[in-house]
């Protein structure tokens, strides 16, 4: 097997497949800031704008949310009006994923009293003031380790572009064994297909399990803060 892995990943290769990889965190990193902007805008629609804009942010959302992304990534490869794949892809993940931040970032704003509202206004802050200074900042506190699970979900999720030629590391890696025998003179085996999609398993391992120990750390040091305090930290409801 070391053989194998030897003759299977010359330096060529691995750098191809590592370009790969470093696109899976490009996109996750571009869709993730985009769809946390507006899925901001969506989740504030849908709280507080109870007319024609907070029931058309709903629709929208549960649109997005009760559909498959893969259908979206289809739908906008093919149709929207942009100049590249690149693009393409990243504005079907975006609208998608806009949805699902939406509402987490909607639970998050639920789970604060509106009595804080009246206790800002009382001190002279008005309704935006009162988001940006006190709402928003107690919100995105709560819904951080919910927000890296969707991050995560994310990272794992590009690997439906190579499906429209993307060359994203899922992409990359089939395409290496349908090459492997014109630059290596090596028949691809289950050997071959086992060490390059084990790698490709690797990488998303990595990348995912380091966000998972970030939920983690996250978690412990609230959990201590709350001890410090003497409060007993609540599990969050099911």
């Amino acid at each position: 097997m070391i053989e194998v892995i030897s003759k299977t990943f010359t330096p060529e290769i691995l750098q191809y497949l590592l370009g790969g990889a470093w696109l899976v965190i490009e996109l996750s990193v571009i869709i993730c800031v985009l769809s946390i902007f507006f899925g901001l805008i969506l989740a504030l629609l849908r709280s507080y704008d109870k007319f024609i804009l907070g029931r058309l942010a709903g629709i929208y959302i549960e649109i997005f949310r009760n559909t498959p992304n893969l259908m979206w990534v289809l739908i906008c490869y093919v149709h929207a009006p942009l100049p590249t794949a690149f693009m393409r892809c990243t504005f079907a993940f975006v609208l998608f994923t806009s949805a699902a931040i939406a509402e987490i970032i909607r639970g998050g704003l639920n789970s604060i009293h509106k009595g804080q509202f009246e206790a800002a206004y009382s001190q002279g802050f008005n309704f935006v003031q009162t988001l940006l200074y006190i709402i928003l900042p107690q919100c995105f506190k709560n819904i951080v380790p919910t927000l890296l699970s969707q991050v995560i979900t994310v990272v794992k999720d590009t690997s439906f572009l190579s499906m429209v030629a993307v060359a994203e590391l899922m992409f990359r890696s089939r395409n290496v064994l349908s090459l492997l025998p014109r630059y290596t003179g090596q028949t691809v085996g289950i050997e071959q297909v086992a060490a390059i999609f084990g790698f490709a398993a690797l990488i998303y391992f990595i990348i995912n399990f380091s966000l998972s120990c970030i939920v983690r750390w996250y978690q412990d040091r609230g959990r201590k803060k709350a001890e410090s305090r003497g409060v007993q930290p609540t599990s969050p409801s099911a």
